[in-house]
């Protein structure tokens, strides 16, 4: 096991000043950098940057951040809600770490899904069913974790099959 004790803070978010939500993080004694590899090419949506030696990973509206000596997430209600929400992270590494013979670590670190990007393999057809009032808002908010690739109905019809492998393989939810 790689991380054995951990201690939890939670703190205000200087991009959120005043707010009644938390940014939380759980913190170690030891330094957690050689799992990131692995982290890496296990999670396919995580952004690795090796020379940061930092990886990031967005889950629904949470945003998870894992540094050597911590695992960071942006929104916490209180301490009890940060440990639920830190907890999967802490055992991920760990059990990351006990697989790693069976991984082969990856150091790339992989472009980012643009917007334009996105909106190249919608439909592009503007018919509202997702909520917004054309694709290109959707493709914006699909890449900021807003929407889910199923809130467009229109996608998921045979004529648009390659277009929708195509965006889970760009998104890699």
């Amino acid at each position: 096991m790689l991380i054995e004790d951990y201690q939890i803070e939670l703190y205000t978010p200087p991009w959120n000043p005043g707010s009644s939500r938390f940014a939380a993080r759980a913190r170690f004694a030891v330094n957690i950098s050689k799992v990131l590899p692995y982290l890496n090419a296990v999670l396919r949506s995580a952004h690795y940057v090796p020379s940061m030696n930092m990886l990031m990973l967005k889950q629904e509206d949470l945003l998870i951040a894992f540094h050597p000596y911590e695992i960071s997430i942006t929104d916490a209600a209180n301490h009890e809600d940060a440990e639920r929400q830190l907890k999967p992270y802490i055992d991920l590494v760990n059990q990351t770490w006990e697989r790693r013979q069976e991984i082969i670590p990856d150091q790339r670190t992989r472009p980012r899904p643009t917007h334009l990007g996105i909106y190249k393999l919608l439909p592009q057809t503007n018919c509202r069913e997702c909520g917004e009032a054309t694709c290109y808002i959707f493709a914006t908010k699909l890449m900021l974790a807003l929407k889910k690739i199923q809130d467009c109905k229109p996608l998921f019809e045979a004529q648009y099959q390659a277009q929708l492998s195509a965006l889970n393989e760009m998104i890699a939810t």
